[in-house]
């Protein structure tokens, strides 16, 4: 997706070899133009997946995975980090690490909401290690409910991620764009 990749190299700030910003479009400030060419081309990647509903992680991930939902047609959930006080009854729960801060969490979906005979999309924003994924597909599998497609806005490659969760996922794992390196010396795209 060219347009995202201008805008990773034109606005995207490098941290360390293995964290970048993209707060000015994508996880602070939003692109509205940028997220509705997202959400179409999600649309697009995953027309006949058959999805239900679509699943992200708070906070980042809901912007693209509402634009995927609007495009589709389909409803979105997005995993919550806290449990607030007017969630009650079952819900689903699944731990999930954070590389950057290298801390651990808990994320919860309301089980009203996911079903087995749901066929579940899931849409976030990077992956990175992979570990926000593994919680949604855990979430989802505790459900009983079947996952249909996987797709990030960016996959940072060199990290790995994708291994954590790819092995007996029966669903295609789709980035926008795949950052296989970047550092001092830049940012290098999969092309």
């Amino acid at each position: 997706m060219e347009l995202l990749k201008e805008k990773i190299l034109s606005e995207g700030v490098v941290l360390s070899e293995k964290i970048i910003i993209v707060n000015s479009f994508l996880n602070h400030q939003i692109d509205a133009g940028l997220m509705e060419a997202i959400g179409a081309e999600f649309a697009r990647i995953f027309a006949d997946a058959g999805a239900t509903k679509i699943l992200t992680a708070e906070v980042s991930g809901i912007p693209p995975a509402l634009a995927t939902g609007m495009k589709l047609s389909v409803p979105v959930i997005y995993a919550r980090k806290t449990r607030p006080s007017t969630m009650g009854g079952d819900i689903l729960r699944a731990r999930v690490r954070s590389a950057p801060t290298d801390t651990e969490s808990e994320i919860v979906v309301k089980r009203d909401y996911l079903s087995p005979d749901d066929r579940v999309l899931l849409i976030d924003d990077f992956i990175s290690e992979g570990y926000a994924t593994c919680a949604l597909c855990d979430i989802v599998r505790s459900a009983g409910a079947r996952i249909v497609g996987v797709g990030t806005v960016i996959e940072k490659a060199f990290l790995g991620g994708r291994s954590r969760f790819e092995e007996g996922l029966d669903a295609p794992v789709h980035a926008l764009v795949r950052i296989t390196h970047m550092g001092e010396d830049g940012i290098t795209f999969d092309e």
